[in-house]
């Protein structure tokens, strides 16, 4: 399992600015350390005009495809399992984002946005996000605050992971907790 220190869990609620935050630690951390290699996905809203219409995934090289739609209406969607208005797409989820977590020697860090009730419909994703944290490669990874006081399972089980920090983000500390995550990483990808 991966050592204390070594898996960075951001949580918040809805639009505090946790992929952002991600992305952005990311960046920093390749400005200082150019040959670092990164793995995973984000995840991004999909809008037309002003709407929210679903989410897409982001894989770390920049390709794309959706995770989730409100606008999508073919048979087959039916069949998807839906979170809210929106009908979750496995099928491409799992297309991009589980070959992102396959575990090689020469990767650096994962990067998991997010491990939610849309990506942990699928059946094979949380097993590789165990398989990552088993790797001991160091991880930063957002999860959902729970709602109503109940957590997802596959959440509770990483919030109560003994290798994981976390990191609580409102709209108040976003600068410090970015600051935080970035020197603990950066010293954490040092020393490996």
């Amino acid at each position: 399992m991966a050592g204390p220190g070594k898996c960075f869990l951001v949580t918040g609620p809805p639009g505090v600015g946790k992929t952002t935050l991600i992305t952005r630690v990311l960046e920093t951390l390749k400005i200082s350390n150019p040959n670092l290699k990164v793995q995973g996905f984000y995840t991004s809203e999909v809008r037309e005009a002003s709407e929210r219409v679903g989410f897409q995934v982001v894989t770390l090289d920049g390709r794309k495809g959706p995770l989730a739609s409100s606008s999508i209406s073919s048979p087959e969607s039916l069949r998807w399992p839906s979170v809210g208005k929106y009908r979750v797409d496995i099928a491409s989820f799992e297309a991009l984002a589980l070959p992102e977590l396959q575990v090689k020697e020469d990767t650096d860090l994962f990067i998991i946005d997010e491990v939610g009730k849309m990506e942990l419909f699928s059946s094979s994703f949380f097993p590789a996000v165990l398989r990552v944290l088993e790797s001991n490669i160091p991880v930063l990874a957002s999860i959902p605050i729970p709602k109503f006081g109940r957590d997802i399972p596959g959440v509770a089980r990483l919030r109560n992971h003994p290798g994981a920090t976390i990191f609580t983000l409102n709209t108040g500390n976003r600068d410090f907790v970015k600051e935080q995550i970035y020197s603990q990483l950066r010293d954490l990808l040092q020393k490996h």
